[in-house]
């Protein structure tokens, strides 16, 4: 495990030498030392917190892809009643297109006769 490294002495000489005194540097030193030790992480930490992020990643990226199957087979189950309902759509149009032709045929097949038929009763 690394630990951080304060050298408190050092830390303590200096500030005896900026006017503390020695109680006043000490304790300093030491309160600070007690900060850095709580407070800062070690590398080890650090370490065990990426991982931790990278494993967290990874389950998200892996349920993001479940997710977006899930979509697309939901979007293709869609677009296949789609197209069912569009072709059963264009089946019923065209019969009842052939229907309104052929009544249209027969429409126009009788009046071309009974004109013809009342030509030639004129005639």
């Amino acid at each position: 495990m690394s630990t951080i490294v304060l050298d408190t002495l050092e830390y303590a000489t200096k500030l005896k030498a900026g006017g503390f005194t020695d109680q006043q540097a000490e304790t300093q030193a030491r309160a600070l030392a007690e900060v850095v030790e709580k407070q800062l992480a070690t590398q080890q930490q650090v370490s065990e917190h990426e991982s931790n992020l990278r494993r967290d990643i990874e389950a998200l990226r892996l349920e993001l892809k479940r997710d977006i199957e899930t979509l697309r087979l939901e979007v293709k189950r869609d677009i296949d009643v789609l197209r069912a309902e569009v072709k059963k759509d264009i089946a019923e149009t065209k019969a009842e297109l052939i229907r309104w032709v052929v009544g249209v045929s027969i429409l126009q097949t009788t009046l071309i006769v009974g004109i013809l038929a009342r030509l030639a009763k004129v005639i």
